[in-house]
């Protein structure tokens, strides 16, 4: 039986109902053709959807449990300090006997996938791996051919406070798109074209969605404000290219089995402000009575609850302003130690770090060894460490204390109630799954809190009012689903049902006829295969 080529196309950050509305009204032709001709799955990627690694989760086919990886943020216990890796996890491509070339895919560890060919980090959202082509010098030729990445200030852009910031940002994630076409297709058409697997990445979904979410949503607290028209413009330009783009892959290769997919839905963001600010706060006033965070009264005072910025406003800055910047410890001996050591060569996952001080969370950092509990800093849920004897350096909470302790921080957060709709903050509360809190992980949190909506300040009958700060990003990782579309699998052209995210690399293995160890999930063929 002779191998099929599979085109892979990953839509990072796309949001199927929001698809959906745009297909409806024509927006996306190509996109709403080969829907109909493919089979549908709707993809549930759970609790592991709010570790924001879910490109992680496909490059390498691992669960959090299987990889023992819960997030991007590690936790040192002996120094407390709270950092944000890269990956450097095997991809489950390189375990594949098929010919596999990637453009731009998030979290895949090129530099270690020996036998895999392409480039990561030329313009991915979150790449979570360092700059890296094979073979070398293509970054090169794409920049003499299409020119630099058009939205490189865009990426993980701020915007909202500014119509014409806004503006820039939509037309500059629509001309990356089409750059990204172009050179995907020249990629696969021309620089690489043995492949058997070929899989693009399209990550300007999840830089439009998080920053101009509020144009489409009429639910956002900033879906009447100055910026949301030019939002909705941003948005629809930013999918209409996407449409081309898909529809140029595939009309590029029609022998290739077809696989459109996203691990995960989209939607207004309920985490920024609640998770790295308003709970570190909270957690510093029950722990020393007193705040370290005051708005100013404007904010306080601002209309509908929503605090406004400038239109040149950094969200960081202007929050961080509130606080005061002194260096922690562990930083005191990070730069000590970049003194001692500077040619020291970083690890892939220190190349591809993010640094975390621009977070609020961060700079309650120095507080932590004097708290029973603390916020680690977290780009989705609200994350609380322990601070546990035995496990952390100046652990102060018993082991037998550690469960009431729990319960302590649980009743906290459901005291706290929205100023702005009186509902209460938390939605649900997890707790983590192993039954001995010593072995807990460094991605691990002892308490995760799931934010019951886009909640901007916290009324606590004890503590007071934390807040309101101004809105973030506006979306976030809030949808339900991410989709899979199979067109020349040999399925029926028919909705196929809920299925998991850990399906989709199991699924290509198998579209290609292979059955790679350590994959998580399971193929969403049938037993008896692709039909070829």
């Amino acid at each position: 039986m002779s191998r099929r080529r599979v085109l892979a196309i990953g839509l990072d950050g796309y949001e199927a109902t929001l698809g959906d509305r745009l297909m409806a009204e024509g927006a996306m032709p190509a996109l709403a053709r080969i829907r109909e001709e493919s089979a549908r799955f709707l993809l549930d990627h759970g609790p592991a959807q709010r570790t924001g690694l879910a490109w992680e989760h496909l490059a390498t086919g691992r669960s959090p449990d299987d990889a023992q990886r819960w997030s991007a943020v590690d936790f040192d216990v002996r120094t407390y300090a709270a950092s944000q890796a890269g990956t450097e996890s095997e991809p489950f491509a390189a375990r594949l006997d098929a010919r596999t070339v990637v453009f731009d895919a998030p979290y895949f560890d090129l530099p270690g996938a020996h036998r895999v060919r392409g480039l990561v980090d030329w313009g991915a959202h979150d790449p979570g791996i360092a700059p890296f082509t094979r073979p070398a010098g293509i970054f090169d030729e794409l920049a003499a051919r299409f020119g630099p990445y058009p939205a490189k200030p865009w990426i993980y852009g701020f915007a909202w406070p500014s119509v014409e910031r806004t503006r820039a940002m939509g037309d500059a994630l629509a001309e990356a798109v089409r750059v990204r076409a172009e050179s995907a297709r020249w990629l696969l058409e021309e620089r690489l074209p043995d492949w058997d697997l070929g899989l693009v990445v399209v990550s300007e979904f999840h830089s439009a969605i998080e920053g101009l979410w509020h144009g489409l949503d009429e639910q956002h607290p900033l879906h009447g404000f100055p910026s949301a028209e030019a939002a909705a413009e941003g948005l629809v330009a930013v999918h209409r290219e996407a449409d081309r783009l898909v529809a140029s892959l595939a009309d590029a290769f029609p022998d290739a089995v077809l696989v459109v997919f996203s691990m995960g839905g989209m939607g207004p963001n309920t985490s920024d402000v609640a998770s790295m600010a308003l709970l570190p706060e909270l957690l510093y006033r029950r722990a020393f009575d007193r705040p370290l965070l005051e708005v100013p009264p404007a904010w306080a005072d601002a209309e509908d609850g929503v605090p406004r910025l400038g239109p040149d406003d950094s969200w960081p800055s202007v929050v961080n302003a509130l606080l005061p910047s002194v260096l922690t410890p562990a930083g005191k001996m990070r730069r000590r130690l970049g003194r001692w050591m500077p040619g020291r060569a970083k690890t892939k996952q220190e190349a591809a770090a993010l640094p975390l001080g621009w977070m609020p969370a961060s700079r309650y950092a120095r507080f932590w060894p004097r708290m029973d509990a603390f916020a680690l800093p977290s780009f989705y849920d609200g994350r609380v460490r322990v601070n546990l004897e035995g496990r952390e350096a100046r652990g102060r909470v018993p082991r037998a204390d550690y469960e009431a302790r729990l319960d302590e921080v649980v009743a906290l957060l459901e005291a706290c109630r929205d100023p702005r709709t009186g509902d209460g903050v938390v939605q649900q509360v997890e707790r983590p799954a192993t039954s001995d809190p010593l072995r807990l992980g460094p991605s691990e949190a002892d308490l995760v809190f799931v934010w019951r909506d886009t909640t901007l300040g916290f009324d606590h009958p004890a503590h007071g009012r934390i807040g309101p700060l101004p809105v973030r990003r506006p979306g976030g990782h809030t949808g339900r689903y991410g989709m899979a579309w199979l067109r020349g699998a040999g399925l029926a052209a028919e909705d196929q049902g809920v299925r998991s995210s850990f399906d989709v690399a199991p699924t290509l293995a198998d579209l290609l006829g292979e059955s790679p160890p350590g994959l998580s999930g399971r193929t969403l063929l049938p037993p008896s295969g692709p039909s070829v």
